[in-house]
C-alpha cells in the first residue's frame, strides 16, 4: 500500500482557511465544488472515499457531478493540498498533510491517523543501511481493534 506521489508543500495544511489560501497561491481557482469537497474534509475525522464524498454531499443537497469530484480530490492531492491513501479498493482522502503515521485496523476497516516518532538510533540505522539521509517517514500499522493479544 504506496501513497500516490504528491508535490511537497512548504509546511502542512492545518486548516481549511490555509488549504483555500495555499490554493490560491497556487493559482488554483477555488469553485463552489472544489470549496465544498475542501470543507467536507476538514469537517470529517476520517479518511473518506470519492463516492463517498461524492454521496455525503448529494445528501446535504450540494449539487456536484461524480466527475468532478474525482477531478478536483487528484488535482488537491498532487498538490500537497489534501492527503490520498492508495487501498486496494481504492483511494481515501484527508485532510491531514504533516507527517503522520496510520493504524490500519483490520476488522472494522477503520484509518486511525498517529503521531510517532522513531528513536533517533532507529532512523541513524536505517541511513546507515540505505545510504540516505531520512529527512521524513510514515508508517502503517496494522492491528485489530478493540482486541487485545
Amino acid at each position: 500500500m504506496k501513497q500516490q506521489s504528491q508535490t511537497r508543500v512548504e509546511k502542512p495544511i492545518q486548516s481549511l482557511q490555509e488549504a483555500l489560501d495555499y490554493c490560491r497561491k497556487l493559482g488554483m481557482r477555488i469553485s463552489q465544488q472544489r470549496q465544498l469537497i475542501l470543507e467536507l474534509l476538514w469537517r470529517s475525522p476520517e479518511h473518506l472515499s470519492a463516492r463517498e464524498i461524492y454521496n455525503r454531499l448529494n445528501q446535504q443537497g450540494k449539487q456536484i457531478c461524480q466527475t468532478s469530484v474525482y477531478q478536483n480530490l487528484a488535482a488537491l492531492s498532487q498538490h500537497g493540498i489534501i492527503e490520498c491513501l492508495e487501498r486496494s479498493e481504492g483511494n481515501l482522502y484527508g485532510s491531514f498533510t504533516d507527517s503522520h503515521s496510520h493504524v490500519n485496523c483490520l476488522d472494522s476497516e477503520q484509518i486511525f491517523n498517529v503521531w510517532v516518532q522513531l528513536p533517533n538510533s532507529l532512523v541513524e540505522k536505517v541511513e546507515q543501511q540505505t545510504n540516505t539521509k531520512i529527512v521524513d517517514y510514515r508508517i502503517e500499522f496494522y492491528g485489530l481493534c478493540g482486541k487485545s493479544s
